[in-house]
């Protein structure tokens, strides 16, 4: 008996900007609580419930194999921070950490200080986050999110006696600065309707949230704002950002109730970010046109830009990431020809080395290093055949001490199992685009190997190659994965970036498609056996490849994907759009608005033949809201002229990171597993 997969109604609505008339049959679907909504999603939920029950056995056991490799009962490498050393760590069949500290040394008794799992029952979702601990180690705030929309409410509590207190501060970013007086604490707002974080308040211990103070209020739509205390601990720093510009004020921690000082005013286009050391700012940023940036210093008391000195110059072949400040050591993270690169430099001049690495497909950077006053420096390192390390290195004595490698468990992986490498895909206007590339070395590479091609490619984000011991189910049974570094992302540098983003935003699109042909060329694969997947922002890229050449894949997963790019873009009122400018572009501006329709994958689904497909979303997503993907899929449901799969899963209880839950996060990628390999179990 053929399934018969649901259909929405169409309900058209005219939608006019710029004289240019466009029709959204399905713009109904925005109404989150309308019951005709629901039933729409219930349906397609239960479609594809019913499309997969012949896999949810292989579901499960692809689940248990996953977890299977992952050590239960595992913990964090203790890091030290004002006479404590903290931990979290997780209980076996347990889905949520459990965060702890011990008083000077490792051997004294174990303070919990929350215990996720006792916090999370009840909740279908739940989430800690920012955990902040007072000055004098008495106090612990916290946030906690039990929607999946990324509102956090903070609480405070008091670590000596367990209690917590009546204060609470509802709609924030779930963070929290302590001032140096243990009482008042710094906190960022986020709008209820668009979720942009537009307020710093000041929050006394003690009181009512209905008296905190703003001390800053980001009135500019297209910034956030956010809080945050230097390693020194010296200065609490308030800072502004969209996706080109930045803007900082200052305040000594020892004065709470002072106010702001500008740290240098914002000039469109203008990135900086600051970390202070002894009576000096070090300010990294892209000023005078330095497009990889460079760093620069300048006092405390004059910090405008015009004050600002050469410490690090720019390099056409470097990007300049980072920089962590120890007494008596830089330590600055850089990125030539796509690969990580930590330089160590003492303050004095006297010494500057880089760590040494060897494959080109790793990543390496710089862990979390609170203490100031110490010649450790805490990093990690992992690469596409090799599980992740934690690793201190002595830069007075250049020895290292790994601190733990990641278990892969089952006692099957062995890492001389897996080969990895780069390789170049020629674009079509000529531009080289590396793909990392790992498989198990008994996998025979021809025209019949199956392989995810997976990309991201939009806000400078970079996705380095790294291990996952989830994807060894993939590869242990024959796939190759190939990590596409396009553009948009920040892999080879600023420009990278530049090159995919704007009125250059199809780059990203044409990159991985040629990337497809470049796979399929020199018969890694085949578009019988090739298959895709991106999520958010990655899963624009797959709506987008997937009307320029859907004949290129046999299978596409498209996870929380951002497709309705226009009228998303075109309405303030959904959450981050306004901050999305710099990145796509406001189509309130025609040349950006007739740009953005000319590849915005919702307004160009045409009735032609489509790869299987998976679409996945969450009902609370905050990101990406689920009326997007629904809608692209009931208009492809409408105009796909094959019989290919078209699957939707909506969680209805879970927003954009899907599951809240250590375990249960496997779960949604055993299904997306399971879509590819039953796709590729049918070619044979």
């Amino acid at each position: 008996m053929k399934i018969i997969p649901p259909y929405a109604k169409k309900k058209p609505k005219k939608l006019v900007v710029h004289n240019d008339q466009r029709v959204d049959d399905y713009y109904w679907l925005n109404e989150r609580e309308d019951e005709e909504v629901l039933a729409y999603l219930g349906a397609e939920k239960a479609y594809y419930e019913e499309l997969t029950a012949d896999t949810k056995d292989f579901e499960k056991n692809l689940f248990e194999e996953m977890k299977s490799r992952i050590k239960e009962d595992d913990s964090s490498v203790p890091y030290k921070h004002n006479g404590y050393w903290y931990v979290s760590r997780y209980e076996t069949g347990k889905e949520y950490p459990i965060y702890s500290r011990r008083k000077g040394t490792m051997d004294a008794p174990e303070e919990i200080l929350f215990n996720g799992n006792e916090m999370a029952e009840g909740h279908e979702y739940f989430s800690i986050g920012g955990i902040a601990i007072s000055p004098d180690n008495k106090l612990a705030a916290f946030g906690v999110d039990t929607v999946s929309r990324r509102q956090y409410t903070i609480r405070i509590k008091n670590l000596e006696t367990g209690k917590i207190y009546d204060d609470k501060m509802a709609d924030t970013t779930g963070g929290a600065v302590w001032s140096a007086d243990n009482k008042t604490l710094f906190y960022v707002k986020n709008d209820s309707v668009t979720l942009r974080s537009d307020k710093i308040k000041k929050h006394k211990l003690g009181t009512g949230d209905s008296f905190d103070e703003v001390v800053f209020h980001e009135k500019d739509a297209t910034f956030g704002t956010y809080v945050y205390k230097t390693k020194s601990k010296k200065y609490i720093i308030i800072g502004s950002y969209s996706t080109l510009t930045s803007e900082y004020r200052i305040l000594e921690s020892e004065n709470p109730d002072g106010e702001f000082k500008m740290f240098s005013k914002r000039k469109r286009g203008l990135e900086y970010s600051i970390s202070h050391f002894d009576d000096s700012f070090y300010v990294l940023t892209n000023k005078d046109g330095a497009i990889n940036f460079k760093l620069m210093k300048v006092g405390e008391d004059n910090t405008a830009s015009e004050y600002w000195r050469e410490f690090i110059p720019h390099r056409e072949d470097v990007l300049l990431e980072d920089i962590d400040i120890f007494k008596e050591y830089y330590v600055v993270s850089e990125r030539a020809n796509g690969l990580n690169q930590i330089k160590i430099n003492r303050w004095d001049a006297t010494e500057s080395f880089y760590l040494p690495f060897e494959s080109e497909t790793y990543t390496a950077n710089v862990g979390r290093n609170p203490d100031f006053d110490t010649d450790i420096l805490r990093y990690a390192y992992n690469s596409m055949t090799t599980p992740s390390s934690v690793i201190d290195f002595n830069m007075r004595t250049k020895t290292k001490e790994v601190k733990k490698e990641q278990e892969v468990l089952g006692g099957n992986f062995k890492k001389e199992n897996y080969s990895s490498e780069r390789i170049w895909a020629t674009a079509a206007d000529g531009v080289k685009i590396p793909i990392s590339i790992v498989h198990h070395k008994d996998t025979v590479i021809n025209a019949d190997t199956p392989v995810l091609q997976y990309a991201y490619g939009s806000y400078g984000a970079t996705i380095d190659p790294y291990f996952s011991s989830v994807r060894l189910s993939l590869l242990d049974r024959g796939f190759v994965y190939a990590l596409t570094h396009v553009r948009g992302g920040q892999y080879l540098g600023r420009k990278w970036y530049e090159d995919g983003k704007l009125l250059k935003k199809k780059n990203t699109f044409t990159d991985f498609v040629d990337c497809s042909k470049f796979l399929i060329k020199k018969k890694y694969t085949s578009a019988a056996h090739l298959y895709a997947m991106g999520g958010s922002a990655g899963g624009l890229l797959m709506g987008a490849v997937v009307n320029m050449a859907p004949e290129l894949y046999n299978g596409v997963i498209a996870a929380v994907p951002f497709v309705d790019v226009v009228t998303t873009m075109l309405d303030d009122s959904i959450p981050l759009t306004t901050g999305e400018y710099d990145e796509w572009g406001d189509p309130n501006n025609k040349v950006y608005y007739e740009y953005m329709k000319s590849y915005s994958p919702y307004d160009n689904v045409k009735p032609q033949k489509y790869p299987n497909m998976l679409v996945t979303s969450g009902l609370h997503d905050s990101q990406v809201q689920y009326f997007e993907p629904a809608k692209w899929v009931a208009k492809l449901r409408e105009l796909k002229t094959d019989t290919n799969l078209l699957l939707f899963d909506i969680n209805m209880d879970a927003g954009h990171g899907g599951a809240s839950g250590r375990f249960e996060a496997l779960k949604e990628v055993a299904k997306e597993y399971a879509f590819l390999l039953n796709l590729e179990e049918k070619i044979d």
